[in-house]
């Protein structure tokens, strides 16, 4: 199954994966939540490809999750920013946070 076909799913888990149900997608809306805003920023804090990027980018734009705002016409360049909708996320990104630190602590090799 697509992540697409989960849109019309009676789950509201599922209806949620097929806008936020992939790494890159949280690690963008982690990102804006620290205060990033830009393509660039989300490039070099993610790890992904810039057509990635864009394609995630795009998708939550369409979903009123992000909204796009200008800050440059020449080249055309743009801000991303959470929405009401999007910050409704935090809580959640939270948790996920929470959880990692709890039940996947970094591990650190120790000097000899």
């Amino acid at each position: 199954m697509k992540w697409s076909e989960l849109s019309d799913n009676w789950c509201p888990v599922a209806r949620t994966l097929s806008v936020l149900g992939d790494r890159w997608t949280l690690l963008i809306l982690r990102d804006c939540l620290l205060g990033f805003s830009r393509f660039e920023q989300f490039a070099e804090s993610g790890g992904m490809t810039r057509h990635i990027l864009a394609d995630r980018l795009k998708r939550l734009v369409e979903a009123g999750v992000l909204v796009r705002q200008p800050y440059s016409d020449a080249p055309k360049r743009y801000d991303y920013i959470l929405t009401d909708k999007g910050q409704e996320l935090a809580p959640a990104l939270m948790t996920l946070r929470d959880w990692g630190k709890k039940h996947l602590p970094v591990r650190r090799a120790t000097a000899s």
